[in-house]
């Protein structure tokens, strides 16, 4: 399956992370499919807190691919929608013979 997550990068006490699109059997900091955005909790002087590129990360989104908890809140910080919408549900579901 495929994740959207977390990759942590940066200094001691001052947090940076790698929003990464991965197998999830892969470690957290491994091989990753792609790169598609940071994330600093903790922005100081001109840092943007989320840099994100949304038309990759909607993209993955109607592939399947599945963000975890932490994520999808940096997705919402964005202003990227994580559920499928109606026209996507009523596809999904299939009906009972």
């Amino acid at each position: 399956m495929v994740v959207i997550r977390l990759a942590r990068v940066g200094k001691k006490h001052d947090p940076a992370y790698r929003i990464t699109v991965a197998d999830s059997r892969r470690y957290v900091t491994g091989k990753f499919i792609e790169v598609i955005g940071t994330y600093i909790p903790t922005p100081m002087g001109k840092q943007q807190k989320v840099t994100l590129n949304v038309e990759k990360a909607k993209d993955w989104l109607t592939k399947g691919a599945q963000p975890t908890d932490t994520v999808r809140h940096v997705l919402k910080l964005a202003g990227v929608t994580t559920k499928p919408s109606k026209k996507q549900a009523k596809a999904s579901k299939k009906p009972k013979a």
